[in-house]
């Protein structure tokens, strides 16, 4: 089986370029194929190779104490879903450009842990009585795969448009909790903290995103797949890819 692997970490790199050549290094010797982009904010990770190489390769990397206690999230497949390994340097790990949503800037967002938004939508609302709305941060092509069910969903492209997409929406979310979920953790994290300085201070993350979602609690709550980008296509709550061997 493959092990495939999704991580990000936000933390000052001073040299991108010399960490984004390590990393690719480390990487092709194991046997690893995936994506390894690198910014001065930090680093974001697809990888996927066999568990050995896989575990090599993450010890070796929190072992730097930049990079201690990043979280990384599993899911398994029987073919490689990346056709090849590569390594960018980008201004952003995932481009926002909103300086109220940098994380290097500003003290980290709240998030809610899987299990607690799990019991918040078994009971529908939060330890405080207010309704949850959750707010998709994804682009219309991964949402119509599944989402949270009810989830507020925007028409975006891209990250960048979301801004604008959620304007219509800001009065009609002042009562709630709003919590921010993407595939991962990384969109929803920079989201959740444009939002609050933009004076939303009723909105929460949902740590480690869908998938650490799946990891920790399974589907619950959530109607379909998580669309991945790579050739398993999509993830249902087990985290088993839709398409496997070239088949679905």
């Amino acid at each position: 089986m493959i092990a495939n692997t999704a991580a990000y970490h936000f933390t000052p790199v001073s040299d991108p370029e010399a960490l984004a050549a390590r990393l690719y290094a480390r990487a092709e010797a194991l046997a690893l194929r995936g994506t390894v982009l690198v910014a001065d904010e930090g680093i974001n990770l697809f990888l996927a190779g066999d568990r050995d190489g896989i575990d090599a390769f993450y010890a070796e990397l929190e072992a730097d104490a930049r990079f201690a206690g990043m979280r990384v999230k599993y899911s398994h497949s029987r073919r490689q879903p990346f056709a090849r390994l590569k390594a960018k340097v980008k201004p952003e790990i995932i481009s926002f450009r909103r300086e109220a949503g940098q994380p290097l800037a500003h003290p980290r967002a709240p998030a809610v842990a899987p299990a607690t938004l799990r019991r918040w939508l078994r009971q529908g609302h939060d330890d405080r009585g207010r309704r949850v709305v959750m707010l998709d941060t994804r682009n219309v092509q991964e949402f119509e795969h599944g989402t949270f069910a009810g989830a507020l969903t925007l028409p975006i492209v891209r990250f960048t448009d979301l801004p604008a997409a959620l304007e219509p929406h800001r009065a009609a979310l002042a009562d709630a909790t709003v919590v921010s979920f993407c595939t991962g953790g990384i969109r929803c994290e920079k989201a959740a903290l444009w939002m609050r300085n933009d004076g939303m201070d009723n909105v929460l993350q949902l740590d480690g995103g869908i998938l650490g979602y799946f990891e920790e609690v399974g589907g619950e709550g959530y109607e379909g797949r998580c669309f991945v980008f790579d050739e398993r296509v999509a993830l249902d709550p087990e985290l088993r890819p839709l398409v496997d061997d070239g088949v679905p």
